[in-house]
This record gives C-alpha cells, structure tokens and sequence, in this order.
C-alpha cells in the first residue's frame, strides 16, 4: 500500500508541478509568515509558541499557557485551525511534488528509496496532531499536566524531526540529480 502510494505521488510529481509549489510556498512564507510571526509574538507575551520549538516540556507547554492568557489562547486556537491547517498543506505539496521529481531521477523504479517521498506526508500528520493536542490543551487551560500536555511536545519533535529529515533528503537527491547530469557519459 505504501509502494503503491509513493509511486502515485511519484508519476503526479512533473517539474511543473514541483515549481509551482515552490512558488506558492516561497510566496506564502513571503507574504503570510511574518504577519502571523508579529500575531503569535503579541499573544505570546515573549512565552515562545509549541509550534516554532523544536523540544518543550509539559511544564513549558503550562507556563505557555499561562503566559498568553485568556485572549492569547484564543488567538493561538484561531491561528491553528487557520493559518497552521493551510501551512502544511503548503509544505507538504512542495515536499512531496520536489522530493517525488527527485528520486524519479535519483533511484531506480523498483528501489524501496522511493518511499522517502511519504516522509513530507508524516510530517504533515505529526503538525496537524500537535496543532490539536496543543489546541485543546489551550481551550482546557488550566487542566492539570496531563496527556495533551504530554502529547503536543512529542507530535512537535517528531514534526520537526520528519520535516528536517524530508529537507536534508531532498537536498541530497537534488545534488545526487544535478551531480548525475553533469557526468559525461560513457558510449
């Protein structure tokens, strides 16, 4: 099932494809990232923010929480179930559409390295579980540590860990790609 899923991502990644979502991530990073950065920076209170932080701990989640008080949770909820469902979605189509172009050219079409184009998609699920545990845990606020407050730290490292390994393998099959091209071949 996941062979079959990676080679469907795979045949529908063209360089067109690829292209145009890069442009609209780079466009959106442009254009919709810093506002929300100035948002989430003013709810914060200075506090940080689950979503940008690679490791926090249950405590920091509750400081967090505390820190932003009423309104701030609120802003934080919205930005969530606005902004944090569209940025994913963004992400994740450049990832897959670049990374599946990529190893059409980097690997074999019966070689199991394909299935690194999944890896953006993991990515995905783990934003969108920490977008929700911490979401709720701040619409509960003031619950007492408890699973979400566990929850949200472990979805957000294992996001950043699926999203910094999707970036470093594209990179690697981008250099491997260009690197292939450039090697004069053999008659």
């Amino acid at each position: 099932m996941l062979t079959r899923l990676a080679q469907s991502l795979i045949r529908l990644s063209s360089g067109p494809a690829a292209l145009t979502a890069l442009l609209v991530f780079v466009l959106f990073g442009a254009l919709a990232l810093p506002g929300q950065s100035r948002d989430a920076a003013r709810y914060s209170g200075g506090a940080g923010s689950p979503d940008t932080s690679f490791f926090y701990t249950p405590a920091d989640l509750q400081r967090m929480a505390e820190t932003y008080g009423a309104e701030g949770r609120a802003a934080y909820i919205r930005a969530r179930w606005q902004f944090d469902i569209l940025f994913p979605i963004i992400y994740t189509a450049f990832l897959v559409t670049a990374m599946g172009w990529a190893s059409a050219r980097a690997f074999r079409p019966d070689s199991r390295a394909r299935l690194v184009v999944l890896l953006p998609l993991a990515g995905a699920i783990f934003d969108l579980l920490e977008n929700l545990s911490a979401a709720l845990y701040m619409a509960l606020y003031p619950p007492a540590v408890g699973l979400l407050a566990v929850l949200a730290p472990v979805f957000t490292m294992l996001k950043w860990l699926s999203l910094y390994a999707a970036f470093g393998l594209l990179a690697g099959m981008l250099v491997s790609v260009i690197w292939g091209s450039l090697k004069p071949r053999k008659s």
